[in-house]
């Protein structure tokens, strides 16, 4: 496996840790839908669907790993969103987060951004 995927799958293993100890429960995980992926679905409130984005990089050298969230990424998350709600028959507000992490050998650095977009479903 190339080192990007072994990192970023360290990343999404550390912001499914993180949310789970900030009382959030997983509700699944790397979800598909056409050429869509969703790292995270969550839920702290019951009718709050959190969608996570997580964007882990090694340094912040060419900029913050947010940044990296880009318009395309935005629609293909809402429409991969809006298909588990509607393929699960759900009544819930969706929310859209970002996990930003930074790790490396001296650093691990985790940041939540909540509410990262809007959208209109």
């Amino acid at each position: 496996m190339a080192a990007h995927n072994e990192l970023g799958e360290l990343g999404e293993q550390l912001a499914a840790d993180y949310l789970l100890k900030k009382g959030y429960t997983i509700l699944a995980r790397n979800f598909y839908y056409d050429k869509a992926e969703i790292d995270i679905i969550a839920q702290n409130e019951k009718d709050t669907l959190v969608i996570v984005e997580v964007k882990t990089r090694n340094s912040d050298f060419f900029g913050d790993p947010q940044d990296f969230v880009k318009l395309s990424k935005i629609k293909l998350l809402v429409k991969a969103a809006n298909e588990y709600v509607i393929s699960n028959n759900l009544d819930v507000e969706v929310r859209f987060d970002i996990i930003a992490i930074i790790k490396n050998k001296s650093i691990e650095k985790l940041e939540h951004f909540k509410d990262a977009f809007y959208y209109f479903i």
